[in-house]
């Protein structure tokens, strides 16, 4: 990471901690950016600028990083709301669908979403995009014993999938529900989001995967222009 795109997700982040009020519950997304709005939070409350705060993690990743910072949790099994969600993308198209789960965590992302009053995504420019897949890949969370099946069916749709392999570990990534991850490419981009996440989710074998479909409500920005660091408040029309 560039040190422009640091600037960048610190002032977003900041810019997404501005708008949590007291007594909110809050869903606390995963990744870069992600990790400084929970680092963001975490002062807030302990300067006691916020209160009676509690946040529903979507990662192991952000429980540990909201307990080291003393951010009080909340199983998202005990909640059937919450009021702002706030977490990251790997793309954002013109329409604010979304391409998630670049830290394979994007079930609990997608769960967490789905039940917030508002989901606002935090991002810097690089992450938007003017069509989903051209640049990164569709994350495609898929049973162990199913990857083989489940590449097959994503080749009969034109959909060519890798099983993602961990970095500094032998063997594939595992995901905090204990399965792994397709990453998916469409050769010219995916030109129907929602068709094309109902049409995955349906096959035998998948979880979940990483589009985020009409679930967006607004979009933060974080930019440089002329050296300066400056965040854009992006909202559907």
């Amino acid at each position: 990471m560039t040190d422009l795109q640091s600037r960048m997700k610190l002032a977003v982040a900041k810019a997404a901690v501005d708008q949590i009020q007291d007594g909110m519950i809050l869903g606390l997304g995963s990744g870069s950016t992600a990790a400084l709005m929970i680092e963001s939070l975490g002062t807030k409350l302990k300067e006691g600028s916020l209160k009676d705060v509690v946040g529903v993690t979507t990662s192991f990743q952000g429980e540990v990083l909201a307990q080291q910072l003393g951010i009080p949790l909340v199983a998202f099994s005990a909640v059937s709301k919450i009021d702002l969600a706030i977490d990251g993308a790997d793309e954002v198209d013109p329409s604010f669908q979304l391409i998630k789960g670049g830290g394979a965590c994007h079930v609990q992302e997608k769960l967490v979403a789905s039940i917030a009053d508002r989901f606002v995504v935090v991002v810097d420019s690089t992450k938007l995009v003017d069509k989903l897949n051209l640049g990164f890949k569709l994350p495609v969370e898929v049973l162990p014993t199913s990857w083989q099946l489940v590449q097959s069916k994503l080749r009969e749709i034109d959909g060519i999938a890798e099983l993602r392999m961990a970095q500094q570990k032998a063997g594939p990534i595992v995901t905090d529900q204990g399965n792994l991850v397709l990453d998916v490419s469409f050769k010219d981009g995916i030109t129907e989001p929602e068709k094309l996440e109902s049409e995955i989710n349906n096959l035998p074998g998948v979880l979940e995967n990483g589009l985020f479909i009409n679930l967006t409500d607004e979009v933060l920005v974080g930019k440089i222009e002329n050296g300066s660091t400056s965040v854009n408040q992006l909202k559907k029309s």
